[in-house]
């Protein structure tokens, strides 16, 4: 691990922007006869989350795909922290921080050597006592931190994602299907810290399955399908049950839909003890990591 003394870590504040952290307007998408995304109308606001929920192939793999520019729309217009995506893509996805459903990163390196790594390919380089500071802040304490990314689960993998996060001081957060997989006390802490970002000031874009999480993490909460938005709540005085109702008769309440609904975990559910998971996900900054991560995404949700 490289020493990088007098190096101070960034505060974790995320630069204030006038301009919506997502906006997107008339958002199209086709491949060849399907029409994956049909004139989606989105914004998040600084410190803002907004939950988008969906049965599988409803199109909010390839929102956030387009969202990023690693797509190009069919038509329509999008902006990242008032960034062009047209235009400026990789301007804007330094702003931004994308996390996969499957977050990639280098088997042989730590946690620690990976964000190293992630943050010196961003331009943005930290100190071996920062970036334990910030991996730390997240859930991932130095004797994890130090362990080769081989045996991190993936609640583990997020905590790197969210740490560099953290040290970039994102503005936007695009986040495909974190919740997937993990026990119901990594997933309450992976939601706080993703509300403790959004206060802070970044823009958080969520796509799940779980409607109890999106409930107690989000503001708005909107519902697509057939690459539609179909519907959106603001989450103040919303009831779990009510949220449940408006998203089946949203889908169709198919028995896919129905499935997806219960996953969605009581309070009752919940364990008190803490969590031994963390984790990480590309960062555009770095090409490797990004392209990795679109390639997972890719296939969860064309």
């Amino acid at each position: 691990m490289r020493e990088r003394p007098g190096v101070q870590a960034p505060v974790t504040q995320a630069p204030v922007t006038q301009a919506p952290g997502v906006l997107a307007k008339g958002l199209r998408k086709r491949f060849g006869e399907v029409e994956a995304l049909a004139g989606l109308d989105l914004e998040v606001a600084a410190g803002e989350v907004v939950c988008l929920l969906g049965a599988n192939g409803a199109g909010k793999t390839t929102t956030l795909l387009l969202l990023l520019g690693l797509l190009q729309p069919s038509a329509g217009s999008v902006s990242l922290a008032g960034v062009d995506m047209t235009r400026e893509p990789l301007a804007g996805r330094r702003r931004a921080l994308y996390l996969p459903e499957r977050v990639a990163l280098y088997p042989r390196l730590s946690g620690l050597e990976n964000l190293d790594y992630l943050l010196g390919l961003a331009g943005e380089p930290l100190g071996e006592e920062q970036l334990l500071e910030h991996l730390a802040h997240v859930g991932l304490d130095a004797e994890a931190a130090r362990r080769p990314t081989s045996g991190y689960s993936k609640g583990m993998r997020q905590k790197v994602a969210l740490a560099m996060a953290r040290a970039r001081r994102a503005q936007v957060l695009l986040l495909d299907e974190p919740l997937s997989g993990l026990d119901p006390a990594s997933a309450g802490a992976f939601c706080e810290t993703v509300a403790e970002l959004a206060r802070a000031g970044a823009s958080v874009l969520m796509t799940t399955h779980d409607l109890y999480r999106a409930r107690q993490v989000s503001q708005r909460i909107a519902v697509m399908t057939k690459g539609r938005l179909v519907s959106e709540l603001r989450n103040e005085g919303l009831s779990l049950a009510r949220l449940e109702e408006v998203y089946l008769e949203a889908v169709g309440a198919g028995p896919e839909a129905a499935a997806e609904a219960a996953q969605a975990p009581s309070p009752e559910d919940e364990v008190a003890k803490p969590s031994a998971e963390s984790a990480r996900a590309g960062d555009d900054a770095s090409s490797d990591s990004q392209g990795a991560a679109a390639d997972s995404a890719e296939r969860a949700d064309a």
